[in-house]
């Protein structure tokens, strides 16, 4: 699993059928201290994350699996939502923690969003 920040969204008016009724979302890759690293790339949302948020995604065959029985022909899919990340004490030499913006954060055990029909995420 990677992490990364949702920083847009995909709108595609022709698209495969296999992709009819999921999200795409832009990601872009970050390292576990929250700091962007290499490119943005498009995921399939299965959890209802939105712009800004911290999430954490798979890549490769684990990606289809949140979708069963049906099996989209995506590389990529957001699987969970951040609301923290801890890295160790600075005594054990790790850099403290580091948490996702207060706007981004939810509480755990929300119910999941259903797909958005306007323009924002």
């Amino acid at each position: 699993m990677y992490l990364g920040k949702v920083v847009g969204c995909v709108w595609s008016t022709v698209k495969s059928p296999a992709f009819v009724g999921l999200r795409m979302l832009v990601v872009q890759p970050l390292s576990p201290d929250l700091k962007p690293t290499g490119k943005q790339l498009i995921c399939t949302d299965a959890t209802g994350a939105g712009a800004g948020e911290i999430v954490y995604w798979v890549r490769g065959r684990e990606a289809t699996l949140p979708f069963a029985p049906a099996e989209p022909p995506t590389d990529t899919t957001i699987v969970g939502i951040v609301d923290s990340v801890h890295l160790g004490s600075a005594a054990e030499g790790g850099g403290g923690t580091a948490t996702a913006p207060e706007a981004a954060r939810a509480p755990r055990g929300r119910p999941k969003r259903p797909a958005r029909k306007d323009t924002a995420c």
